[in-house]
This record gives structure tokens, sequence and C-alpha cells, in this order.
């Protein structure tokens, strides 16, 4: 069973922020990001020993990953929320797919059940065939019986005198 494009979760349509949200979180959780920020945190603390007052360096570090950390929550939760979204469809699709199962294995019972029946027919028909093959034996046999008691020339006789006795009797 194939979903509409517009259902597909990979096919939903992002708005601009959302598209960011997604590109933020993925790129926070890579190795680059731990790279950048480790370098940012060096170069910070580096700016102590080039001679900056060591409270404003502190107070701007910390105003900065206290703004970082506010935007993350926000882009992580919209991250989320936008997951949610797919595993509901995803949810749904598989319940779909369940009842859809459910349904061909109704219907392979019935077909099992139609094909156990016709093999009793088939058995019914080949007893059938074998009585009938038996009369035919039988009656085979009392034709071969008949003929052996009568010539040719008394079965012609006695169709004649039927014959005959129908004629007269008209």
């Amino acid at each position: 069973m194939s979903v509409p494009s517009s259902q597909k979760p990979e096919k939903q349509v992002l708005n601009k922020l959302e598209t960011i949200a997604l590109s933020v979180t993925r790129g926070i959780g890579s190795v680059w990001s731990v790279a950048i920020h480790t370098l940012l945190f060096t170069l910070t603390f580096g700016l102590i020993f080039l001679g900056f007052n060591i409270d404003r360096v502190l107070l701007t570090l910390t105003t900065i990953l206290s703004l970082e950390a506010i935007y993350l929550s926000i882009f992580i939760q919209m991250s989320v929320n936008f997951q949610t979204r797919i595993i509901a469809s995803v949810e749904k699709e598989i319940d779909e797919i369940a009842e859809d199962v459910e349904e061909m294995q109704e219907d392979m019972e019935e077909i099992a059940e139609d094909v156990e029946e016709m093999q009793e027919n088939i058995d019914e028909i080949q007893e059938d065939v074998q009585e009938i093959a038996e009369d035919v034996e039988e009656i085979q046999e009392d034709v071969e019986e008949i003929q052996e008691e009568y010539t040719e020339e008394e079965i012609l006789d006695s169709v004649l005198d039927n014959k005959l006795s129908n004629d007269v009797r008209k």
C-alpha cells in the first residue's frame, strides 16, 4: 500500500525555521562541533593570557554559552517534535500494513478451506468415476455373456421377430 507523497514523512513540507533547526541539531551532534567548540573555548581563555580582563572574558563567554544553550534547546525541541510527527506517521502506516496482513491471512485461510473442499470434491469425483468404470466393466461382461449365448444369426432373427411383432401390432 503506498502512501501519498504529501503524507510521507521524508516528503513533509518544512518551513525554513524547521529546516534550520534540523540542520543545527545535526551539526551540533557531530565531531566537527566538538572540535570547533574546543577551539573557541581555548581561544577565549587565550584572550586572558593576551591581557584581556578575566571578568569581562568570563562574562562574555557565559553570556554566549547561555544564549547558545537556549537556542539549542529550542532547536532540539523542534527536532523532537518533527521526529514525533514522523513516528506518528510511521505508526499509522504500520497499523495499516498490519490490517492488510490480517486481511491477507484471512484470505489465505479462506483459500485453504476452498482448496480443502475442492480436494474433497475431487476425491468424490474419483470415487464416482471408479464406480462408473466398475459399472461399465459389468455391462461389458453382460454384453460378452449375451454375445456368447446368442450367435449373430439368432440376434438378427430376434431383432426381426421383434420388428415383425411390432409391425403386426400396428
